[in-house]
């Protein structure tokens, strides 16, 4: 069967009519906004079944059966997925155009079937476990009653192997879970589940599959927020939470709202504000913006007005305008986050800051003129050096212009000396495209040319450069990836102290204080203004790395191809330094 184009599927969501067709096998009744029947799954006959044409999906309260259209389809008539895409599209009146498919079945269709299981498994485990109580009181010491977080896909992990019991009976294999990153394999080969004890937030892909989730532990320990491992079906820096359900009024508003966090999203869609997203627990990726340009030209930051919550929106910002975004900052009174603020007065509480945000820039040299950075020779320096990543960011011209035109009123420098530093930092800097400096796997020197800096240093190099990257490197790293003592060393101490960037410590050993200095001064010349890109993709090579050399110790031609392409969607840096390795193995043979 040939392969249905993505953007017809999204279209024919679009358009089904639920109501409709869920209609012609249960008798609905208008409730408010929504529908009411009873549930043809158990068999129930209150009308405790509901249909949300506004979400375009159905919920029952009793059994938590749910889904969209497409999923309507499948479990009530038998049908595979195209096949129910097909049917909606014909009742739709809209022509599938067919184009060349693979032959056979999707190999990473088990994976989103083992997803899909587990999330239905761990929201009954929220609703009806005796250990999950703790869980559910927390939810309502935040005002979120259980049915609604069950309608949303919320669950709980238990502690304990029960998941992994549970997967069995329902016949789950071992393998595909762990390939589907909802269990994770020990050193000892046992198996545990990857989430315990924590509540879970479903992640979709734009199809609306569940492809993973988000874990908040609620008892002490850490990490606080725990992410499905890179997989096929998962990819952190490619997916946004809550876009599934959100593209169609992010199209409509033209302009979408990104927040930090889970809840953040969820109480802003309770109080009827729909276009909202959050990235999964890290900064607003390339791939994360380039997604979210298909959908609107505008976006409004409402992040925490904290330190690290700025950090986060600058960085944002940046990112968002070299896609070509118009991109405004909302500025939330002290103490609130947006779930706090919304759960106090509702969506008038958000509605006057909104339309009180103001330009990225504006908000840069607003918060500039709070610190008196505009006075004084050294500090007009370090206010320029703040506001001309954002104005180099923009790739629309006529915004730099502007930019421009502004910075140079507020700063007083001539607009040309502003043009010319830009030029200059432009001939320094690659363009982003451009592949990394080749990593190998240890310093060397090299015959023609200079020491090459290995995967491990120039990703401390960028941490040190810019200390705002300990945090991602926390959450994307662990010391063990590091294969260098020294190195291991330095960024322990970088992610348990973001102070340790700054200047070395004094736990340092004398072997990690005398690297870290020669690290620390050659970081401006090794990354300069690349330093986050250099990041990105040394994350990629060190985390893919074992992965690699596993596959290059096979033996089967056609197992290693298989398993390359699979690593290939998760990790394009870390197989672009795995296709140099190759080739220079080759030849030195």
């Amino acid at each position: 069967m040939s392969m249905i184009p993505e953007e017809i599927v999204e279209q024919v969501r679009d358009s089904a009519d639920l109501v409709s067709i869920i209609g012609e096998a249960v008798e609905l009744k208008r409730t408010g906004s929504d529908y009411r029947g009873p549930c043809p799954f158990h068999g129930g006959t209150h009308r405790n079944f509901a249909v949300i044409p506004k979400k375009g999906r159905y919920y029952c309260f009793v059994c938590h059966e749910s889904g969209d259209v497409f999923t309507w389809l499948m479990k009530r008539l038998g049908m595979d997925y195209p096949t129910a895409v097909r049917e909606v599209a014909r009742k739709a009146g809209i022509v599938i155009p067919e184009r060349p498919g693979r032959a056979g079945p999707d190999p990473l269709e088990p994976l989103f079937g083992a997803v899909a299981v587990a999330q239905d498994w761990f929201t009954r485990q929220l609703v009806e476990s005796a250990d999950a109580e703790g869980a559910r009181e927390y939810l309502r010491g935040r005002d979120l009653d259980i049915e609604t977080a069950a309608l949303h896909g919320l669950g709980w992990a238990p502690q304990g192997k029960a998941f992994l019991a549970a997967m069995a009976d329902l016949g789950l294999d071992q393998r595909v879970l762990i390939e589907a990153g909802l269990a994770a394999e020990r050193d000892d080969g046992s198996v545990m589940p990857r989430f315990r004890g924590r509540l879970l937030f479903p992640i979709h892909d734009l199809r609306g599959r569940a492809v993973g989730f988000g874990g908040r532990l609620l008892g002490p320990g850490e990490p606080k927020y725990l992410n499905s491992p890179e997989n096929p079906i998962f990819h952190k820096g490619r997916q946004l939470y809550n876009l599934h359900q959100a593209k169609g009024a992010i199209r409509k508003a033209e302009s979408v709202i990104f927040v930090e966090g889970y809840f953040d999203v969820l109480r802003l869609l309770l109080a009827g504000v729909e276009h909202v997203v959050a990235p999964l627990g890290t900064s607003l990726t390339a791939d994360q913006a380039s997604l979210l340009r298909r959908f609107a030209a505008a976006a409004t930051l409402l992040y925490d007005s904290d330190r690290a919550g700025l950090r986060a929106t600058f960085r944002a910002g940046d990112e968002l305008l070299k896609h070509g975004f118009r991109v405004r900052v909302a500025t939330l009174p002290p103490g609130e986050d947006p779930d706090t603020l919304v759960r106090g007065g509702g969506a008038a509480a958000l509605e006057p800051i909104l339309q009180d945000a103001m330009d990225l820039v504006d908000r840069k040299i607003q918060l500039l003129e709070l610190k008196g950075w505009f006075e004084g020779v050294d500090h007009q320096r370090e206010a320029l050096d703040r506001l001309l990543p954002t104005i180099r960011a923009a790739s629309d011209s006529l915004t730099r212009e502007l930019y421009l035109t502004r910075v140079a009123e507020r700063s007083g420098i001539p607009r040309e000396a502003l043009e010319k530093e830009l030029a200059a930092a432009a001939r320094f800097s690659p363009p982003a495209s451009a592949p990394p400096a080749e990593p190998p796997t240890r310093e060397r020197k090299s015959q023609t040319g200079p020491r090459t800096l290995s995967t491990e240093a120039r990703l401390l190099q960028a941490i040190l450069l810019k200390p705002d990257l300990a945090e991602r490197a926390r959450q994307d790293l662990l010391p063990e990836h590091f294969e260098r003592p020294v190195f291991r060393e330095i960024f322990a101490a970088v992610v348990s102290d973001p102070e340790a960037a700054i200047r070395p410590p004094a736990t340092l050993s004398e072997d990690g204080q005398r690297a870290w200095t020669i690290l620390r001064e050659s970081a401006a010349d090794a990354v300069g203004p690349r330093a986050d890109d250099i990041f990105a993709s040394s994350v990629q090579i060190l985390v893919a790395r074992p992965e690699y050399r596993k596959i290059h110790a096979l033996t089967d031609p056609g197992e290693k191809q298989r398993r390359r392409a699979l690593l290939r969607q998760q990790y394009p840096e870390a197989d672009r330094w795995y296709e140099w390795k190759r080739l220079r193995r080759r030849k030195e043979a």
